[in-house]
């Protein structure tokens, strides 16, 4: 197997190599042809007599010589065998003139259209003059050349890059495929190996055990299998599975799906395991989408022989326990009646179609359109409702088929995913903050996220950039969790580590630490939003209970060396507030009143 994959590697290398030298020769050839080409020069041939005694000798301007490359060279003889001192000037090129030589030859290159008149003097003073009319068409011009050499090359440069990039695909993928195989056989080895001391083993198993709440458990199994061993042998149906079954492990790994296991031609994952999440039903469904529409273009894609391939999916989500057996070899895997409900929806579904339950689809139905089927008598449980899934809502989805999402849908699934990460923060807030954290604490930080969606949903701000944010003002004081000073810098090192794990864009990660950072005190906002996540941090300085949310930040202040007095803190309060403006209309209608009158309360504190 080993050797096999190795030559299938050697193989592939080979047919790389074998394209690059085709490109690099086509590519080489191009080049010189080019150059060859454009280098190609008009000459010109004059004959001199040694003993010539006319002083001057000039060609009408009929006889003007017409150039059409940018080069050219020009040529005298002498009908003697001696040589003969000439030298030349090109006007209005050079108004110099060379020094006397005895070469019998001038070239010129890269000469732009224009006319010129050339003069070679003989060492006896006679001079010999004509006109030359360059006039470069645009196919011989220096730069045009260059120009399509550089397109040329780069078109090929492209072209390279994609075979090149295929080809490393397709080997990387059969070298996973043979290490699959092998990994396949080995482990069979194993399991007879082991047989032999099964119920030892048992005896010594071990579970460690947990809790899930909140997973949704797929089912998908391969139809009319009978009648596809009656076409295949048995290596090649073996082979086919692995192939479906590494595109489910793929999609699984996608969307941060735990592939379980598979038994046979069964397939079985679960989302929100290990990592506890709310996004595990939707992504669990897309998944599902996902595997049937590969399915069916696998069927498209084969012949006849492979025809019979079809896919049952059934889907439920609920509580599971989760566990590790074994003592040598050991064993993830799922138990409750969640595993069990979805087996049940996956053999009650149909082929080709994605059959989930009603508790799953109140909790997908916002993202997908769905066809009610029914109701099933579950044992023991009573019934539940039936729901095939046909596909992505269309106002999220790019195509009308509903297989693709849009960035609608993207968007919707991060404010999902953003309450995942507020429960992190927020509990990171409870457990880790240090002592003296009197006003950036939890409650701060609640607060601002619920000012800036006040402000975001009265200035009609977008959804993506409801979630810019609301993530911006959750994080925006994290760095306290790290130390007290260098805060914002803190906090933005904590976004970009945070923020790729629950799936936020580079490009929205960039933007949410833009955020952050303009809430450093002195900085101005330079956008939109920059100005509500501004006014929003500042909000409690028009609040009613603005007094003891001061007071409040000057214990804080004062516990970490600032030693404030009460009238000190109000003077620099009320300087503050005289210069503070708020940026957004809904904030200075919700808070200036009384932002006023909190001046009014300052000054009467300090003529105290």
């Amino acid at each position: 197997m080993l050797k096999g994959s190795a030559k299938n590697n050697h193989s592939g290398y080979q047919l790389i190599v074998n394209e690059l030298l085709l490109i690099g020769v086509i590519t080489l050839f191009s080049s010189i042809s080019q150059f060859s080409y454009s280098q190609t020069r008009d000459s010109i041939t004059i004959n001199l007599e040694h003993n010539q005694t006319s002083h001057l000798i000039n060609l009408e301007d009929k006889d003007a010589i017409n150039i059409k490359s940018p080069f050219f060279s020009i040529y005298w003889q002498s009908t003697t065998r001696k040589p003969i001192l000439v030298r030349y000037r090109l006007l209005p090129q050079k108004s110099e003139w060379s020094e006397w030589t005895t070469r019998n030859s001038i070239a010129y290159f890269d000469l732009s259209d224009d006319q010129y008149l050339l003069q070679l003097q003989l060492k006896k003073g006679h001079i010999i003059e004509f006109k030359i009319n360059v006039d470069v068409p645009l196919k011989n011009k220096t730069w045009f050349n260059l120009l399509i050499i550089l397109l040329i090359s780069i078109i090929l440069l492209v072209l390279m890059l994609v075979i090149f990039n295929r080809r490393l695909n397709v080997i990387r993928k059969r070298i996973e495929y043979e290490l699959k195989k092998a990994l396949r056989i080995k482990q069979s080895a194993e399991v007879e190996k082991s047989g032999e001391d099964a119920s030892s083993v048992r005896d010594q198993a071990r579970i460690r055990s947990r809790k899930y709440k909140k997973v949704t458990v797929l089912f998908a199994d391969i139809q009319g299998f009978t009648r596809i061993v009656e076409h295949l042998n048995p290596e090649a149906l073996i082979d086919e599975l692995d192939r479906f079954f590494f595109h489910f492990d793929e999609l699984a790994e996608q969307f941060g799906i735990e592939k379980i296991k598979t038994i046979g031609d069964a397939y079985m994952c679960a989302g929100g395991i290990p990592n506890k999440n709310r996004t595990n039903p939707i992504e669990v469904v897309l998944a599902g989408i996902l595997m049937q529409q590969f399915m069916k273009k696998s069927q498209q894609d084969r012949d006849e022989a492979f025809g019979f391939w079809e896919l049952r999916i059934g889907i439920h989500t609920g509580p599971v326990i989760s566990g590790v057996i074994g003592q040598k070899k050991l064993s993830f895997d799922i138990w409750g009646d969640t595993v069990n409900i979805a087996s049940r929806m996956e053999s009650s579904g149909i082929a080709g179609e994605i059959n989930i339950t009603g508790i799953t689809y109140q909790l997908i139905k916002e993202f997908f359109t769905c066809e009610y089927r029914g109701k099933m008598p579950i044992k023991y449980k009573g019934e539940t409702d039936m729901y095939f899934v046909k596909g992505i809502k269309p106002e999220l989805s790019i195509d009308a088929a509903g297989l693709e999402p849009n960035r609608i849908f993207y968007t919707k699934l991060q404010h999902i995913r953003f309450t995942d990460l507020e429960e992190y923060v927020l509990t990171k807030y409870e457990t880790e903050l240090n002592d003296g954290i009197y006003y950036h604490n939890k409650e701060h930080t609640e607060d601002v996220i619920t000012r800036v969606e006040i402000l975001a949903r009265g200035e009609g701000v977008s959804e993506e950039d409801l979630l810019l944010l609301k993530t911006a003002a959750l994080l925006h004081d994290s760095g306290f969790l790290i130390e007290y000073d260098h805060h914002e810098d803190n906090s933005i090192h904590f976004t970009k580590e945070i923020l790729p794990q629950y799936n936020y864009a580079d490009y929205q990660t960039d933007q949410i630490v833009e955020l952050i950072d303009v809430t450093r005190t002195n900085k101005k906002p330079r956008n939109f939003l920059e100005k509500i996540i501004k006014d929003a941090d500042l909000d409690y300085l028009g609040r009613a209970d603005f007094i003891p949310v001061s007071e409040s930040l000057l214990q804080e202040l004062n516990a970490h060396g600032r030693n404030l007095s009460l009238t000190d803190w109000n003077k620099m309060q009320y300087e503050f507030i005289s210069q503070h403006t708020y940026y957004t209309k809904t904030a200075r209608n919700l808070r200036h009143v009384n932002k006023e009158r909190q001046l009014q309360k300052l000054k009467e504190l300090i003529s105290i």
